[in-house]
């Protein structure tokens, strides 16, 4: 008799696992970087995004906060508050406007030349505006171009 209550906590357990979809990462890469303006000391630099949206529904996203990595040193760290949504099982782009204080991840750039890419990595975090998961964790590795 006292496995009954425990067959039906286990039956209503997996039935809300069922109801709760899995949701999968969006996907963020750089698609572009635009150097704004650059000194030993300072550097601007406009950093076109791209997301994939896996998921069936849409993803309204607050902003992001991201540390960007260049050859294994830190190239530039902060938030955004570009406020935008994800369409489901869609894409968006938006612009982040970043201050970066790495000379040596900036040689290490523009030290290439023009059209051969980039390695980085990025992590950080995507802040939604609703819905039960409200904070997203991301690591992307990828390539851009300096133009």
């Amino acid at each position: 008799m006292r496995s009954v209550p425990l067959l039906v906590l286990a039956v209503a357990l997996s039935g809300c696992a069922l109801l709760v979809p899995k949701f999968q990462t969006p996907k963020l890469s750089i698609v572009n970087v635009e150097v704004l303006k650059a000194s030993v000391f300072e550097q601007q630099l406009r950093v076109r995004m791209h997301v994939e949206n896996p998921n069936a529904r849409s993803l309204p996203i607050r902003g992001l906060s991201y540390t960007v990595y260049l050859g294994g040193q830190e190239f530039a760290t902060g938030v955004s508050d570009a406020g935008f949504v994800v369409p489901a099982l869609g894409t968006a782009d938006f612009n982040m406007d970043v201050d970066a204080n790495a000379a040596g991840a900036l040689f290490t750039i523009l030290d290439r030349p023009r059209g051969r890419g980039v390695d980085y990595l990025m992590k950080g975090k995507v802040e939604l505006t609703r819905g039960w998961l409200r904070s997203i964790p991301f690591e992307e590795r990828g390539t851009f171009t300096l133009r």
